[in-house]
């Protein structure tokens, strides 16, 4: 068994190295040029439909939650520990320049995101209870016609749902038992009950709790991050600089950074741009395929807003903390996921930082697992009906706990390779539906945008 599951580790490592960065890369510079760049072209236009309606009411249009509650829903599962541990393990083995090639790989993921969403939304259809149900399953089967393809792809996302949660759910406890002295078995059963009460309200009521929950997070984390970058104020010159210089030179070993070249840099800020926001994965747009909308593009906007808040803001505002406060070169590599605590420490002191990771990382796991779990049901209702999702929806909530304690950790070893399964059916659909969704683009620009110009340019005439 030991052999096993170390050649299943060498699989995954061999896969979730070079050949899953070119496949993502890949897949987003092809759907970034199949749409004209629009991503680039268009960016004011699709941040003032994103950030410019987030308190705008929703129109009449078909659908169970609002534009912005399906975002921070598809936000929920990507908004994570990923957040805070991943940018400082770049910074770590690629340097600062890692950074500004985690910045390009999400602009041009934009594309992957935007069109994934756009598919989910236009192959939606309702389920015998009257929600919208959506996702790379619908698009695979009534898009391309490979039905037993769209079974795998839901096969696969169901099963590595209930390691992923065991994962989550151990990553929690151990760090609550470490900081509080909190047994695991109580975290678990805990937050097991916690996270039933909301999956149980079915998707209306987790997209009111991710629409307040994912704001306010996201808010505590950044006013905090601020506060330890103005602290830091005379650096941020310099931190910047550094990023835009160690993207295409080396740089030597300072402290305890060992030192990396510009292929480190490269390879690492790819990494973490392509996997931090989920671009391609095909999670997102289940949840998106829920949204009250009137046109596919419109919430593949959204897809795009996502990309913004989890990578080029979070991400980046928790890599200015790292580099402006120098714990990069204080710590070793292999204690990188301590770096942000620590920069944090020098400013609100090592107790206070430590329980507000503490709290934080407990917000990003309670938002992943809430919707994660919710993804596994969709995939178990499409393969055997909403009987059985009712099934696996107690099987994820049971793994929460069992996760807690340490169970069954031989299937997280499949976690990663599960994990391919899904992405590889659904990158495959993104391409050959690309004519799909370049038509539907065209659409919204022509129709929407162009008009909206028109009226902008003759308010007077409109009036009339």
């Amino acid at each position: 068994m030991d052999n096993f599951i170390a050649w299943i580790g060498k699989v995954t490592g061999v896969i979730w190295g070079l050949p899953m960065i070119l496949l993502l890369l890949g897949g987003g510079v092809f759907l970034t040029i199949r749409l004209g760049f629009f991503q680039f072209r268009y960016f004011p236009h699709i941040m003032k439909q994103t950030f410019g309606k987030i308190l705008s009411k929703p129109d009449s249009s078909e659908g169970s939650l609002t534009p912005f509650q399906a975002a921070t829903s598809a936000l929920a599962s990507t908004v994570g520990a990923a957040n805070i541990i991943g940018v400082p393990v770049a910074i770590a083995f690629g340097g600062p320049g890692s950074i500004f090639w985690m910045w390009v790989v999400s602009l041009i993921g934009m594309a992957a995101k935007y069109s994934e969403v756009v598919l989910g939304v236009k192959y939606r259809e309702k389920n015998k209870e009257g929600e919208w149900v959506g996702g790379p399953m619908y698009y695979i089967d009534k898009g391309l016609g490979w039905k037993p393809l769209a079974m795998f792809f839901a096969f696969a996302l169901m099963i590595e749902i209930v390691a992923s949660t065991m994962v989550q759910s151990n990553s929690l406890a151990t760090t609550i038992q470490g900081a509080f002295n909190v047994h695991p078995a109580v975290t678990g059963f805990l937050v097991m009950v916690l996270i039933g009460v909301i999956v149980y309200g079915g998707i209306t009521r987790i997209g009111k709790v991710t629409e307040r929950l994912i704001p306010f997070m996201v808010g505590v984390y950044l006013i905090g991050s601020l506060i330890v970058i103005f602290s830091n104020a005379s650096m941020i010159p310099s931190v910047f600089m550094m990023i835009i210089e160690y993207a295409f030179t080396p740089i030597s070993a300072a402290g305890g950074f060992a030192g990396a070249g510009v292929a480190a840099a490269i390879r690492w800020g790819l990494a973490r741009g392509i996997y931090s926001n989920e671009s391609g994965m095909g999670t997102a747009p289940i949840a998106h395929a829920t949204a009250k909308i009137d046109h596919p593009a419109k919430q593949g906007f959204w897809g795009i807003f996502e990309v913004v808040v989890d990578t080029l803001i979070i991400c980046t505002m928790t890599a200015i903390v790292v580099l402006g406060s120098g714990t990069w070169t204080e710590v070793e590599a292999g204690q990188a996921s301590t770096m942000v605590t620590d920069a944090w420490g020098q400013v609100f002191g090592d107790s206070l930082a430590g329980i507000f990771m503490s709290l934080s990382l407990f917000m990003f796991v309670l938002s992943t697992v809430v919707v994660i779990i919710y993804y596994g049901e969709k995939q178990a209702e499409y393969l055997f009906g909403t009987k059985f999702s009712k099934v696996m929806r107690l099987v994820y909530v049971a793994a929460i706990f069992v996760g807690a304690i340490g169970g069954l950790k031989l299937i997280w070893q499949f976690l990663d390779l599960l994990l391919a399964f899904v992405i590889v059916p659904n990158v495959l659909a993104l391409l050959l539906l690309n004519k799909e969704v370049r038509v539907i683009t065209q659409d919204y620009f022509q129709r929407f945008y162009k008009k909206k110009d028109k009226e902008s340019e003759n308010p007077k005439k409109m009036a009339q």
